[in-house]
């Protein structure tokens, strides 16, 4: 008994060996991408930002002044004011915190679902596999805009039902990935072993198949979440997302053109926080999605 459980705690602990082995694997990988790099750590400085950067600005974002309406950039208003007299640079900062919240809450929303179906479509197959897909299909057959701006228009404009749109257009791309994953997993001849051991279909499902596949779920999760910041921002921009006065980027922006010609840095300011924001997390990902590929893992190896 003593030496099955010696044996037992030395497996633990070569697992866990491995584990560190491969993460430290993984990140040498990522860290010869110094555009991934880059974006990673634009990603983090951005969320401390969200997360710390409200609590040291000394103006409301939501109150006007109208006695500093459209003031260009100064040292006073680093980002110069809106129509309403409110800092920009100030309303950016309260904005982020939105930004990042509708980015990733609606990608986990679509991720949960997508994972779902897409590991049920897989590995049961049949007529299940076809009647889901399908489903999936009519969904992709829209462009995601289009979808989130149907989904928006029925359940009416707010950050919430936003949310709900890109959560539910993101369904589809997850689903597709996921099921194409299980499939290539499902047919290795370690499924076949455990399931000749008795291993039931969750089991393998989420114990077997689905920790096998979480790298590209990973990656496309990194690249959705700037899909979504953009979607969340274009809904916005029409005015079916964020009501005033929130300062939510997209909403900022529309306003700003209005006054593009004569103060164009009511516009810009928004704008560019949104450029940088999707083109970290893209670059991000494209890293990611480099340093998890199994063909660089031979190469490095040999």
């Amino acid at each position: 008994m003593k030496g099955n459980m010696a044996e037992t705690s030395m497996v633990k602990v070569q697992s866990g060996n491995t584990k560190l082995a491969n993460l430290s694997s993984f990140y040498k990988r990522l860290k010869r991408n110094k555009a991934a790099m880059a974006g990673g750590y634009l990603i983090l400085f951005l969320f401390l930002t969200a997360l710390l950067g409200p609590y040291f600005t000394q103006y409301d974002p939501t109150i006007p002044d109208y006695t500093a309406k459209l003031e260009s950039p100064s040292k006073v208003h680093w980002f110069g004011t809106d129509h309403h007299g409110r800092d920009i640079f100030t309303r950016i900062i309260h904005g982020m915190p939105i930004t990042f919240y509708v980015g990733f809450v609606s990608v986990l929303i679509g991720s949960f679902f997508g994972i779902g179906i897409g590991l049920i479509s897989g590995y049961y197959g049949g007529m299940m596999d076809a009647v889901l897909m399908r489903v999936m299909d009519v969904l992709l057959a829209f462009p995601g805009i289009l979808l989130a701006l149907a989904i928006v228009s029925v359940l009416g404009g707010s950050l919430t039902n936003v949310i709900i749109a890109v959560g539910i257009f993101s369904i589809p791309t997850f689903a597709r990935i996921v099921r194409g994953s299980t499939l290539a997993v499902r047919k290795l001849e370690y499924i076949d072993a455990v399931k000749a051991l008795g291993a039931t279909d969750m089991k393998i499902i989420f114990q077997h198949i689905l920790p096998n596949i979480l790298s590209p779920i990973i990656v496309q999760a990194t690249l959705r979440i700037a899909t979504a910041i953009l979607t969340a921002s274009g809904l916005s921009f029409l005015g079916l997302g964020a009501q005033p006065p929130t300062p939510e980027w997209g909403a900022m922006l529309s306003a700003g053109r209005s006054y593009m010609f004569d103060h164009p840095h009511a516009a810009f300011f928004p704008g560019i926080a949104i450029v940088i924001v999707v083109l970290a997390f893209n670059i991000f990902g494209d890293g990611l999605r480099d340093a998890l590929d199994p063909k660089m893992k031979k190469g490095e190896s040999r």
